[in-house]
């Protein structure tokens, strides 16, 4: 597939409940309480429970995933994390994700990340590299 400085390749919202993250800790092996306990992460000074910063990325990165052909290698991936998904244990929290296309040369394309939670940046400098 041929790519565009500009191109928005893919776009979701993800919901988060405090289910996820249980169930995320699960498969990941992180237990840290500040991930499944209201009363661990107020005594760290955090604001609420706050979703893994492994599994924003994660679903980051899955929805540029979901979006390329099944063919399409990645050939690099990173992040910066600057703000954390606090997940309400009523509402959760929707992690919103948008990949555009901010390079491309020869033999790959830069797909840039805005991930954010209500008006915060989550993410930043999110860019994966893809083979075209």
């Amino acid at each position: 597939m041929a790519y565009s400085i500009g191109d928005v390749i893919a776009e979701r919202t993800v919901h988060l409940t405090r289910e996820s993250l249980v169930r995320y800790a699960g498969a990941s092996g992180d237990f840290n309480p500040i991930h499944y306990r209201d009363d661990v992460a107020a005594s760290v000074g955090l604001p609420g429970v706050l979703a893994h910063g492994m599994l924003t990325m994660g679903i980051a990165s899955s929805v540029v995933v979901a979006a390329l052909d099944p063919q399409t290698r990645i050939l690099d991936y990173g992040v910066r994390f600057t703000k954390p998904v606090v997940v309400d244990p009523e509402h959760g929290a929707d992690v919103n994700v948008l990949a555009t296309i901010g390079a491309v040369d020869e033999a790959s394309a830069r797909v840039d990340l805005k991930v954010t939670f209500g008006e915060a940046t989550v993410l930043v400098k999110a860019q994966l590299r893809i083979a075209v």
